[in-house]
């Protein structure tokens, strides 16, 4: 507080600016790497006010368009590429998602090389683009998946299993857009991904070819970047579908991969997050007194400070997370983050590092190896406190609601991590 209000403001956003910068003895670093390292600093190097707001700009910027962008390197956003060998030009990484993609391009091989052809490279990275021989930088986390040329050839790099299924196009099929000579070969290439599982659709004159890849994980993003070798790729375009395809979409070739099966159960369905909230337990209702244990384990894939267990107060019509005419109250991070969504709430957590903190590194290794937790929630009419403490990390918080609310709920959800024997008590 001694600290003059705007310096304190300026050094937060002067660290971001350093940390996404290019500078000559490194480059920028992605977005993720600079949020942990805000979050570590909270009331130590950076004050948590304004912390705290720049960290929630962070997670709206969805696109990551809060960086110094790149002008150069083997990364482009151009609509067309110039393919000598693979990895020499490549576009942006493409997000696969359970919402369909499609990539509509036209191919134009090499006059002396009339077999070059596109490369279809399926890959995940913090800043999701190809980072070729860096698969072990750890600011990147690079993981390439598999390469797919557009004429069915896969190479399945980081997958459990690869099917690669070829059918002729049938009479009257839909054709992809029409060829042209300055244009070149056109293709429609699909792609779709469900928990872990992907596939991509290549559709060309003649025929469909459909790869179905086994992930090795259901936390890890997929991208698809175009390059190539010895042609020329024309008028690439991206689409993406509204509406998500069905889970069973993709025919399974491996089974599903669980941290969780075999576990023991307590009063709570185990649940298994294999990204930000991308699962909840029903909602608890919170009474005059309630103590959640749960055990807890950070995913394999978990990298990050906050990939631990969240814990949701909220209401709906039905007590389940984004449930008909859901309210959250707060969410609170087990690394002491917290958010609130509700505009007739107030909010105020304290959050303390005890003599056995051992600093962050320790904190997400322990994670790793799974701890158990405890989280005690009193409710009193329209006031309800929360009290946990974990490997050092003490939180406190107390949540008033402004208006009147009959039934107010706690569920656990997070991000990559696995919740299980999970036991509820009831009374002071």
């Amino acid at each position: 507080e001694d600290i003059p209000e705007i310096a304190r403001i300026v050094a937060v956003a002067d660290a971001y600016d350093t940390m996404t910068s290019n500078r000559s003895y490194r480059k920028a670093i992605p977005q993720h790497m600079a949020r942990e390292e805000l979050v570590k600093g909270i009331e130590t190097q950076f004050d948590p006010v304004f912390a705290k707001a720049m960290i929630h700009l962070l997670d709206l910027d969805t696109e990551y368009q809060m960086r110094e962008m790149e002008t150069n390197g083997n990364l482009s956003p151009a609509t067309s590429l110039r393919c000598e060998t693979i990895y020499r030009e490549c576009t942006e990484g493409i997000p696969v998602t359970p919402r369909m993609t499609l990539v509509r391009l036209f191919v134009q091989p090499d006059k002396d090389c009339p077999g070059g052809m596109p490369t279809l490279l399926l890959f995940d990275a913090l800043d999701g683009r190809v980072h070729p021989g860096e698969e072990n930088n750890k600011d990147l986390l690079y993981y390439e998946y598999a390469r797919i040329r557009l004429d069915g050839q896969v190479e399945g790099r980081g997958v459990r299993k690869v099917e690669t299924r070829v059918r002729e196009r049938e009479p009257g099929a839909v054709e992809p857009g029409s060829r042209s000579p300055r244009r070149g070969k056109p293709y429609d290439i699909l792609a779709v991904r469900t928990k872990d599982h992907a596939m991509v659709r290549i559709v060309d004159d003649k025929q469909t070819i459909e790869v179905i890849l086994a992930l090795p994980d259901s936390s890890r993003y997929v991208y698809v970047s175009v390059t190539g070798e010895n042609c020329t790729v024309n008028d690439i375009h991206v689409e993406h579908d509204e509406n998500p395809v069905d889970m069973d979409y993709i025919p399974r070739i491996a089974e599903e991969i669980s941290f969780i099966r075999g576990c023991p159960q307590g009063d709570v369905p185990n649940i298994q997050i294999d990204n930000w909230r991308s699962e909840a337990t029903n909602g608890i209702p919170i009474q005059d007194g309630l103590t959640l244990t749960f055990h807890t384990m950070s995913l394999p894939t978990a990298r990050l400070v906050w990939h631990c267990p969240f814990i949701s107060v909220f209401s709906s019509s039905d007590g389940q997370v984004n449930g008909a005419n859901f309210r959250e109250f707060i969410l609170l991070r087990l690394d002491g983050e917290n958010w609130e969504s509700d505009n007739y709430v107030e909010n105020q957590v304290t959050v303390n590092r005890a003599a056995d903190f051992a600093g962050w590194n320790a904190w997400k290794e322990k994670n790793r190896q799974g701890m158990d937790c405890t989280a005690v929630i009193k409710r009193q009419e329209n006031r309800i406190t929360m009290q946990t403490e974990n490997l050092g990390i003490a939180i406190h918080s107390v949540t008033t609601i402004r208006d009147d609310v009959k039934d107010v709920y706690v569920a656990l959800t997070g991000d990559q991590c696995a919740i299980t024997n999970i036991r509820v008590m009831r009374g002071e």
